[in-house]
């Protein structure tokens, strides 16, 4: 029977200050750990977490990891056999991360590890549980202060389950051509276009409406030189 184990990590704003959290549903008690670190980037966050939640196990190990990053999923499960062939590198130059990705790939290996692709921010006990630890982790980083430790498990009988809350979210409708834009620009980032989008308006707010003009400014500068 494998023990199922949730991993995630993220960064506030991207790169920067960012944290990692697992949530191990073990039998014998449910098993959280947290961490981050003061400038780092999604990605990296990403993959620290399932680093350390394969080191939680020994050797053998039988695990579903359950990821909402398919960067990490797809690295492991789709691209590392070829990057490995190539001496770790990839068809336009060296393996990003590859610190990160050798080592998970040697932790992976002496594991029996199942890797689960799943929806973020849609619901699901344990990937909820893992993203609000990444998030303690990023506080913890910063010296913030961070909330109580998180609620126990949720009842497993169906009718003592909690409603099932949707994100908040506001809907944007953008023009076709723009969004097969977006979504090839998100893939080359390794994001989803959702997160590409977020660090956009993030980076926009905080430029303001003088910070955009002069960026503008500075690429079309350099469009004519």
């Amino acid at each position: 029977m494998r023990t199922i184990v949730y991993a995630d990590g993220g960064c506030d704003p991207n790169p920067g200050p960012g944290g990692w959290g697992v949530f191990i549903a073990d039998p014998q008690g449910p098993v959280e750990l947290c961490g981050g670190e003061r400038g780092t980037t999604n990605n990296r966050m990403e993959l620290t977490a399932a680093i350390r939640a394969l080191s939680y196990f020994p050797e053998g190990a039988a695990i579903e990891m359950r990821c909402d990053s398919q960067y990490v999923v797809k690295s492991v499960t789709e691209w590392m056999k070829g990057w490995k062939a190539r001496g770790w590198r990839t068809a336009t130059g060296p393996v990003k991360n590859i610190d990160l990705m050798q080592e998970l790939d040697g932790l992976a290996s002496r594991r029996d590890v199942r890797w689960t692709w799943v929806r973020g921010h849609t619901g699901e006990d344990g990937n909820e549980r893992a993203d609000r630890l990444a998030t303690r982790g990023r506080r913890e980083a910063l010296g913030l202060p961070v909330p109580p430790a998180s609620e126990p498990a949720a009842p497993s009988a169906p009718e003592a389950a909690e409603p099932v809350r949707e994100p908040r979210t506001v809907p944007v409708s953008i023009d076709a051509g723009l969004g097969l834009e977006l979504s090839r620009r998100a893939k080359l980032a390794g994001t989803t276009p959702r997160a590409f989008v977020e660090d956009a308006i993030r980076l926009a707010l905080e430029l303001g409406p003088d910070g955009m003009a002069r960026v503008r400014a500075s690429r079309s500068g350099a469009g004519v030189a």
